[in-house]
């Protein structure tokens, strides 16, 4: 049986025990017993995330050979992740403008999710507060790290990593072959050992996705809180289909590859997305089947998907859009047409900052709506009126930044040559190799 299928198993099985124990009142066992198996192999994705996105820039960089082919898919890279975002921005406001899921919230449902939420609206206020403090350009003086190891010790410094790789792999290009040869022949060497790290830890993902959709729906409260916001989330989730419906129409047009090819091959990548909501977690997993089943070759699926999963957040910021007009509309604060324009420019930048960690968008949110001019205590219920169905959304909206991430990959890859056939077309074929 295919991967996928069998984390598609492990999905459809948890949320049945999910629902079993939460009639059964035993969200303590399953917190005790079921759970940690889905938080061991999130950290042990986390676990190899630095050490890989390390040697595969490196070994990706120093496989160019010349520093104008480094240069020519760096730029093709972050033109294609703006003008994706901008898209994701643009798909968002469309739908909220035109559904208006926020004037169908009634005063009593408002009042009862701001008392619901209210605590955890504030703690994420705080958040955006601080962050916005450090100054309009914070964002490139944090790019840069003052100690390497310090910044390879956190996944939320996973820019600063990526800017110390990506200056050590253009300086290995500058020097002499002779002198690279054994620091590039290290790389390649730790990379198969990575590689090898990543076929072993998912071998469990069947089993760890079971315990963390398991322990999600046993710990999910007040079902009636969804029901009222349906019309909000069901927004959300039209616009995240219309994207990705957007990457697969891209692929067929200028790849040539159908959207099965494309779906089958990240679909295991997908799934992970789905169950951690950690763009960072799912890494390890998305850059395998970017390079072994949709045949990008290593040196641009290397560099485009570290720095997708850092600044391309199509899916965060398409949520971002619906989610701060659906805010005003049901809170009566009107919003002009440069308003909305204003929602774009935060959006695309808020984007490139947010960490690809669970619960930043979120963070990213405050800003948005900050640069709006809403008031704090008008944010605060806002941000408390989409608290109940954030978690489920953020798990949709990671799925569409990690497809979005594979999908600018086969693209780059494309443009300058570097699309061919999968190394793996079968991933049990995969492991009888071995």
């Amino acid at each position: 049986m295919a991967l996928h299928w069998k984390i598609l198993i492990g999905m459809i099985l948890g949320i049945l025990a999910g629902l079993l124990f939460s009639q059964l009142g035993a969200k303590e066992f399953v917190a005790g017993w079921i759970k940690p198996f889905g938080t061991i192999f999130i950290k042990l994705l986390k676990l190899i995330a630095i050490p890989l996105i390390i040697v595969s820039l490196i070994k990706g960089i120093s496989d160019l050979k010349d520093i104008s082919k480094f240069s020519t898919i760096g730029f093709r890279t972050i033109i294609i992740y703006i003008c994706t975002t901008l898209v994701a921005i643009t798909i968002g406001l469309s739908l909220v403008n035109l559904i208006q899921p926020g004037d169908s919230m009634t005063e009593a449902t408002v009042a009862e999710l701001s008392q619901a939420y209210n605590t955890d609206a504030n703690s994420r206020i705080e958040s955006a507060e601080a962050q916005k403090s450090k100054g309009p350009l914070q964002f490139l003086v944090d790019m840069v790290p003052d100690n390497i190891f310090a910044a390879a010790s956190a996944n939320q410094n996973m820019l600063q990593v990526i800017f110390f790789t990506i200056l050590f792999g253009i300086s290995l290009l500058l020097i002499k072959e002779e002198q690279s040869r054994g620091v590039k022949d290290f790389f390649d060497s730790f990379n198969e050992v990575i590689m090898k790290m990543i076929d072993l830890i998912m071998l469990t993902a069947p089993y760890a996705v079971f315990a963390l959709l398991a322990a999600l729906i046993a710990e999910t409260s007040n079902p009636d809180i969804f029901t009222a916001l349906a019309q909000y989330a069901l927004t959300v989730v039209l616009g995240l289909a219309i994207m990705i419906s957007f990457y697969v129409t891209l692929i067929y047009f200028f790849t040539g590859k159908k959207p099965n090819y494309f779906l089958k091959g990240i679909s295991p990548a997908q799934l992970l997305a789905f169950s951690t909501s950690s763009s960072a977690a799912t890494l390890p997993v998305t850059m395998e089947r970017v390079q072994e089943h949709l045949g990008v070759d290593d040196d641009v699926a290397s560099f485009v998907c570290p720095v997708g999963a850092t600044i391309n957040m199509d899916g965060t910021s398409l949520y971002q859009a619906v989610a701060a007009v659906f805010i005003c509309q049901a809170l009566d604060f009107d919003l002009s047409f440069t308003d909305q324009l204003t929602i774009v420019v935060t959006a695309l930048l808020a984007s490139i900052g947010s960490a690809a960690v669970p619960g930043a968008g979120m963070v990213m949110l405050v800003i948005v709506l900050d640069s709006l001019g809403v008031p704090r205590d008008i944010l605060m219920v806002g941000l408390a009126l989409i608290f109940a169905v954030d978690r489920p959304l953020d798990m949709l909206r990671t799925t569409v930044n990690v497809t979005g991430d594979a999908a600018v990959a086969m693209l780059v890859g494309k443009s300058v040559g570097k699309l061919g056939e999968p190394q793996v077309k079968n991933w049990d074929d995969h492991y009888k190799e071995d």
